[in-house]
């Protein structure tokens, strides 16, 4: 299967996993080792500020962690914009990334754009993706401009398959429980 690094997985509404019900994931990195991404649309509602108030300063006033998902979740991973794409480990696409572990956080704080911070993240071992989609667990969708940063993004699920158009709108408007539909 050809990399989806930088492109989202939507989660079927068959997806019963906890971790992973109603999901979008951005796929930042794809490959014969296996895959790594991030839950875009899990807002943990607890201000990034008083958790780290140094990361708290990479992102917007008021902005709040997110679960990236179950794969070490005490440990916090910036998902940037980066002005300076040299301080990035990973880029995703285009100037969107990943830090490098050696970037000093006054480096980030004038180096990025824009931030968003997660708490844990996705993984996948070899194969185990490319098996979950094939048992058509997940949808393939793009993401649109700013949906990435987009303040509510808990509609980020119903949202992407929306845009894919015909059934998949329609599954976007599936209740989370069809039987009181």
């Amino acid at each position: 299967m050809d990399s989806l690094q930088g492109k989202l997985l939507i989660a079927a509404p068959s997806l019963s996993d906890p971790n992973f019900a109603r999901t979008v994931v951005l796929i930042a990195a794809h490959g014969e080792e296996g895959a790594l991404g991030l839950v875009l649309n899990r807002p943990l509602h607890t201000p990034l500020a008083a958790l780290a108030p140094g990361l708290g300063q990479l992102v917007e006033p008021g902005a709040v962690l997110h679960a990236g998902g179950p794969v070490a979740p005490d440990s916090a991973i910036v998902l940037a914009d980066f002005a300076d794409p040299s301080l990035a480990a990973l880029l995703i696409f285009g100037d969107i990334g990943l830090p490098a572990a050696h970037c000093e956080l006054a480096d980030l704080q004038t180096g990025v754009r824009r931030a968003r911070v997660f708490a844990g993240h996705s993984g996948w071992a070899p194969g185990q993706l490319d098996a979950e989609l094939e048992q058509e667990a997940w949808f393939i969708g793009q993401l649109a401009p700013d949906e990435l940063w987009a303040a509510d993004s808990t509609l980020l699920w119903s949202t992407t398959l929306s845009r894919k158009g015909g059934a998949f709108a329609l599954l976007a408007r599936m209740p989370i429980d069809p039987s009181l539909n």
